[in-house]
């Protein structure tokens, strides 16, 4: 259950348009900022009640330390170790002394407080301009004291918009299939965590086979595949209630359901007597409406973000490639003209990107191209890499690696891995057991 976060404005400042801070988004890790995360300061009566309640010993540090690990993963930002900070964290907070932090060649700093008030958890944050010695922005947050993580997550996106102008993807969840066992008889369950790998639960027992869940960009609801009897059946499920239902039974194969951007409808493929179309389903009345009619194979289909457009890949030209077409069907154009097969082409949420997945000269890549095709990037490269899945601001992609067995059948691992647009900042993302099929949700706190 996603429990509210009261937000309240401490101090309505304007932005200085002389502040010194710039963070370049389209360079990656190149020249991360130099950020200060202070340690959020406690009173030793916030600090008592919270080791009774939480049974941790300085909620203000662990809080500070999953901003710190945000802002490190974004590739945009270098926090800098707290062994060379010279203020206190209760002073620093209430008048921050600049010429300090620029010692320590911090260009902003966080500060805050934590505290216990009438049984919630309430946090205070500030964030400065070092270089202008100004303050940016003051905030606070009133929740349940369990709350404390997705604190850390909204203070480490409000940071991001502020020194950056985009919004951040911190405070989001990751649902994905879990797996265990040999390559040759994998259980697959279910799973959801936070995105940075923590909180993980599992949704489903692992008795039916589950394959590609998507989140409804509107909700906390997803769509998947699961094998009841080897035969395939579209769900739905309610993350927060749990209340599950059975969209549609389908006398075939049905493929990778996604919704539409309004949550109103799902767009999957459906292949029937030897071809696979692309049909949508309005989830409101379960009309059935058929999107292409071809004799290929048409599938993997993603909506722009306003609805109108329609990204899928198709072998109509002899071999997989991608291509986009009108809400209705009409107008089909292929976009993907490079060497190799293209396939999973996914819509950035900010509507300018396809995300894809291409295999050439027995290699996976994961990259991303303009919606008419041009300017193709590879972002990454693996023995076999699969599902880019976006952030909600269209700045990073998640996916999944599979490794090699030997000759065994042995050393096989699935595994998420996240790449920002930079194509610089790679990273493993830590699951308790292997993982594919990854997909991102909306910001929580939207």
């Amino acid at each position: 259950m996603i429990k509210k976060i009261l937000f309240l404005y401490l101090i309505l400042l304007p932005i200085n348009a002389f502040a010194l801070i710039e963070v370049d988004i389209t360079r990656g890790n190149l020249n991360p900022l130099p950020v200060a995360v202070s340690p959020l300061s406690i009173d030793e009566n916030s600090r008592l009640s919270f080791k009774k309640i939480l049974d941790r010993e300085d909620i203000g540090s662990e809080i500070s330390l999953i901003v710190e690990n945000n802002l490190r993963t974004s590739g945009l930002f270098n926090p800098l170790s707290k062994d060379a900070f010279l203020q206190a964290p209760d002073i620093a907070n209430l008048k921050p002394r600049f010429e300090d932090w620029n010692l320590i060649k911090a260009q902003a700093l966080i500060t805050g407080k934590v505290s216990y008030i009438n049984d919630k958890l309430r946090v205070e944050f500030r964030l400065w301009d070092v270089l202008a010695a100004k303050e940016m922005m003051a905030l606070a947050f009133t929740t349940v004291p369990t709350n404390w993580r997705r604190v850390g997550h909204i203070i480490s996106d409000k940071v991001y918009q502020r020194l950056t102008g985009e919004k951040g993807y911190f405070d989001t969840r990751i649902i994905y299939v879990a797996e265990e066992g040999p390559k040759t008889q994998r259980i697959k369950k279910l799973a959801i965590m936070d995105q940075d790998g923590f909180n993980n639960k599992f949704l489903t027992l692992g008795n039916e086979l589950v394959l590609t869940p998507r989140f409804n960009p509107t909700s906390q609801i997803i769509t998947y595949l699961s094998y009841f009897k080897n035969m395939p059946r579209v769900y739905l499920l309610d993350i927060e209630t749990g209340t599950q239902e059975v969209v549609g039974d389908f006398p075939g194969m049905t493929f990778a359901p996604r919704f539409s951007p309004n949550g109103k409808k799902i767009i999957m493929s459906f292949a029937k007597d030897g071809k696979s179309d692309i049909y949508t389903m309005d989830l409101e009345n379960r009309i059935v409406e058929r999107i292409t009619n071809h004799p290929s194979i048409d599938t993997s289909p993603s909506y722009s973000p306003d609805g109108k457009f329609i990204t899928f890949n198709s072998d109509r030209s002899g071999y997989q490639q991608i291509y986009v077409m009108r809400n209705d069907g009409s107008d089909v154009k292929r976009i993907s003209f490079g060497n190799g097969l293209y396939g999973t082409p996914v819509w950035s949420p900010r509507g300018d990107l396809i995300a894809f997945t291409k295999l050439h000269k027995g290699k996976f890549y994961i990259g991303v191209m303009r919606s008419d095709g041009s300017g193709e990037r590879l972002l990454t490269e693996n023995y076999y890499q699969e599902a880019p899945s976006w952030s909600p601001n269209g700045r990073v992609l998640i996916f999944y690696r599979e490794t090699k067995t030997n000759a065994k059948g042995e050393g096989f691992s699935a595994k998420l891995w996240s790449i920002d647009l930079t194509g610089y900042n790679e990273r493993l993302i830590k699951t308790p057991t292997d993982a594919s099929d990854p997909s991102w949700s909306s910001l929580l706190s939207n």
